[in-house]
């Protein structure tokens, strides 16, 4: 068995589970944004707060197994993969993405949202270009050495 392969797997699936959860929250939050009900308001600020507090071990967990993956091929290999460089500046956009959605939550939770469900519906949207751009990324790899 492979460490490599098997950490690259692990790498994979916890990121899966935190996309999951990234592309459902938004969704949340603009049915709250929607919603005219105290009490439907109330218990999707409960679900947004379950699901961020499930899916972030999910974030961390993937941003650990990267780190083991570039660690086991080496900084010559790092040097030269460019690719990689910028994939890293997406995922960091995405960690900042991620880190926006404790602020919404926050907001939801002191009934203060002050945007729209459209708003939403775009933010929504941004994980799912990102992902695109990632995958590509790490599967063609463009700018490679």
């Amino acid at each position: 068995m492979s460490w490599y392969l098997t950490i690259k797997a692990l790498h994979i699936i916890f990121m899966v589970a935190w996309f999951a959860g990234i592309f459902y929250l938004p969704r949340i939050f603009v049915y709250h944004a929607e919603s005219d009900s105290s009490e439907v308001r109330a218990q999707l600020a409960i679900m947004a707060k379950r699901l961020l507090y499930f899916i972030t071990p999910f974030a961390i967990l993937t941003l650990m197994f990267g780190i083991a993956l570039i660690a086991m091929q080496g900084m010559d290999w790092f040097r030269l993969s460019i690719w990689l460089h910028i994939k890293m500046l997406l995922v960091l956009i995405l960690y900042v993405y991620h880190g926006y959605c404790f602020v919404l939550l926050k907001r939801f939770q002191n009934d203060n949202n002050q945007r729209t469900g459209l708003y939403y519906r775009i933010f929504n949207e941004v994980p799912v270009l990102f992902l695109f751009a990632i995958i590509l990324l790490a599967v063609i790899k463009p700018f490679y050495g």
